[in-house]
C-alpha cells in the first residue's frame, strides 16, 4: 500500500491519514467511531490504517521516510523517540482539557516538554489469581499490603507437579515492579542516569530470576514451550498471572474457575507498578492540523471514551469516564509513567542480551549488572 505524506484535499472532503493498531474487539469499536465522526464532520474522511502487526516497524519506516499519517495511535514507550526527533506535533497549542485527564497519563504522553499525544487510556498491572487454586491448597487470597515475603511463600504454597505460582516473562515491563517497589530502577525518573547497579536493583533482580531457576515457582521458556502466559493461566497451570488491564474481556468471557484481581505486593518502597500510556498524536508534517486536532478531539472525547471502556479494553484516561472495574484506577495511585527516552529500546536491546543468562539461572544478576554494561547503557541513554 502506498502511503502520501500529509492529507489529501479534495473538493468536497479533507482525507485524515490514521494508523493504529488493535484486535478485532478493537477496530469494532473504532470503525463506528470513525463514521460517527464523518457524519458530524461531512468535510472529513478518515483513511483508517489498521496495522495489527509489527506496528512500530512499520511505523518507524514510514517516519524514516516521511510519510507519517496525519493521525498516529501511539504509546509512550515508543512516543518518546518520535517526539524527539519532532515527528509529532506539540498538541498544546489545542488541548485545554487538562482537568478531564488524569495527570499521570498527560505525564506519561509528554517529552521535552511537549504533549505530543491526547491520551485514550492508562495501562497498569496487576496480579490476576485462580481462587479455585487459592481454594484447594488452603492458601489465604493476596492481601492488599502482602509483602514479597508472604507473595514468596503463597507461590510455594500454590505450587505443585501440575501448577505453578507465578508468571513470568523476560519484556521489562514485567520485572520493572519487582525493582520499583524494592527502591530501585532502570533509567532514574529524571531520565539522566541508569540505576540498575543500586543494590536494591540488583536485588530485585535476583529476586525475579530466583522466583524461576531457585524457588522453581515460575515457568521456564521449556516449561512454558509454545504456550503464552495467559493460556497457562487460562488452563490452570498458573495460580497468579502479573498482566494488564488487556485481558479483562478474554478472562471475563472465557475462563470458567473463579478468579480475581490482587495489587502487586508491597516492598521497601511500596507496591509501584509502571502506568503507561496510549493515545493519538497528530504528524508535524500534515498540511492539515486543524482537521487533524478535530479528530483527535473527537476520539479523545468523553463520549467516545465511554465506549472504549465499555469494552473492558481500557482504563479510562479521562477522570470524569466511570470506568465499571474500578480496581485498575484505584491502582493509578500507586503507578508511575515508565521512565523512557528516546533511546529507550535501544537501552532494552542492550539489557536483554545482558540478563539472559540470568533469567537462565547461569549467572547472578550481581556478575550480570557490572560496570562494564552500566557504562555502555548510560553511553546510549
Amino acid at each position: 500500500m502506498l502511503f502520501i505524506t500529509g492529507c489529501a484535499k479534495k473538493p468536497e472532503k479533507t482525507v485524515i491519514k490514521f494508523m493504529s493498531w488493535g484486535s478485532k474487539s478493537e477496530v469494532n469499536i473504532i470503525t463506528p467511531l470513525i463514521k460517527e465522526f464523518e457524519a458530524k464532520n461531512p468535510d472529513i474522511k478518515i483513511q483508517f490504517i489498521h496495522t495489527p502487526e509489527n506496528y512500530f516497524q512499520k511505523l518507524h519506516l514510514l517516519a524514516a521516510s516521511g510519510l507519517t499519517p496525519d493521525v498516529v495511535f501511539v504509546n509512550n514507550i515508543y512516543g518518546a523517540l518520535y517526539a524527539e526527533n519532532n515527528i509529532f506535533m506539540d498538541l498544546k497549542k489545542f488541548f485545554s482539557e487538562e482537568k478531564h485527564f488524569h495527570k499521570i497519563a498527560l505525564q506519561a504522553l509528554t517529552a521535552n516538554n511537549m504533549l505530543y499525544a491526547v491520551p485514550r487510556d492508562v495501562s497498569n498491572l496487576v496480579i490476576y489469581y485462580n481462587k479455585d487454586i487459592f481454594d484447594r491448597n488452603n492458601v489465604p487470597y493476596p492481601q492488599e499490603n502482602w509483602t514479597f515475603d508472604e507473595f514468596l511463600q503463597t507461590c510455594k504454597k500454590l505450587t505443585d507437579s501440575n501448577t505453578l505460582g507465578i508468571s513470568f516473562r523476560e519484556e521489562p515491563l514485567f520485572w520493572l515492579p519487582y525493582l520499583w517497589s524494592n527502591g530501585g530502577g532502570f533509567i532514574s525518573r529524571d531520565l539522566k542516569k541508569i540505576e540498575l547497579n543500586k543494590p536494591e536493583s540488583i536485588q530485585a533482580i535476583q529476586f525475579y530470576s530466583d522466583l524461576r531457576n531457585k524457588y522453581r515457582v515460575a515457568p521456564t521458556r521449556s516449561q512454558a514451550g509454545s504456550a503464552t502466559m495467559a493460556q497457562l493461566f487460562m488452563r490452570g497451570k498458573l495460580a497468579m498471572h502479573l498482566s494488564g488491564r488487556w485481558f479483562m474481556p478474554i478472562y471475563s468471557r472465557e475462563i470458567k474457575f473463579n478468579w480475581g484481581i490482587a495489587r502487586f505486593p508491597t516492598g521497601k518502597a511500596g507496591s509501584v507498578v509502571g502506568c503507561d500510556s496510549s493515545g493519538w498524536a497528530i504528524s508535524s508534517s500534515t498540511t492539515c492540523p486543524n482537521e487533524a486536532w478535530r479528530f483527535v478531539k473527537f476520539m479523545s472525547s468523553k463520549s467516545s471514551i465511554e465506549k472504549f471502556t465499555a469494552s473492558e479494553l481500557i482504563t479510562p484516561a479521562r477522570v470524569d469516564v466511570k470506568d465499571p472495574e474500578k480496581f485498575f484506577t484505584e491502582v493509578i495511585k500507586y503507578s508511575i509513567p515508565t521512565p523512557v527516552t528516546g533511546s529507550y529500546q535501544r537501552l532494552v536491546d542492550i539489557l536483554d542480551n545482558a540478563l539472559e543468562s540470568v533469567w537462565a539461572g547461569s549467572i547472578t544478576a550481581e556478575k550480570a549488572l557490572d560496570e562494564r554494561l552500566v557504562r555502555e547503557l548510560e553511553e546510549n541513554l
